[in-house]
């Protein structure tokens, strides 16, 4: 479910992007041939289907070229000890959908940007240009809730 969470705008849509997932690991069980892990494979055709529904349920891709953007460092090697994970969880969740899942699918899942871009059908400038946004996205959220957690504790 946190899988899923992480991919789709909201529980219920991640719910049924979960019953859809099992859906289609019973249905092809029989085609798991016992080589890698049981527990990687389910989350593949999990993490596939969430794909499938962004895909679905997506109006349009941005288009932007990396090169347009200035290169700088993001997010401090600090930065995270000052947030919960809920926190961070939680401001994943408002980025934009494109953003949202390149952020996913290249930080959390592993996956490389000539990957995404062949999984979501873009370019991997494209890739690039939505994990650089939703990083910077993601370093504004993060800053303001910092600021009023800090002030809080004034």
């Amino acid at each position: 479910m946190g899988l899923c969470l992480r991919y789709c705008q909201s529980k219920a849509e991640a719910e049924d992007v979960l019953l859809t997932g099992f859906y289609r690991i019973f249905r092809n069980i029989k085609k798991y041939d016992g080589t890698g892990s049981f527990e990687n494979w389910i989350k593949r055709i999990v993490v596939n289907t969430a794909i499938d529904n962004f895909r679905k349920n997506s109006k349009y891709y941005y288009h932007d070229n990396i090169d347009d953007f200035i290169d700088k460092e993001i997010l401090s090697e600090t930065m995270h000890d000052n947030f919960s994970s809920n926190d961070i969880l939680e401001k994943v969740n408002e980025l934009s959908e494109g953003s949202r899942v390149v952020f996913n699918l290249f930080t959390i899942e592993g996956y490389s940007h000539k990957e995404i871009a062949e999984i979501l059908d873009v370019s991997e400038s494209t890739s690039k240009t939505q994990l650089r946004r939703a990083k910077i996205s993601l370093k504004k959220k993060l800053l303001e809730i910092g600021t009023i957690k800090t002030n809080e504790k004034r």
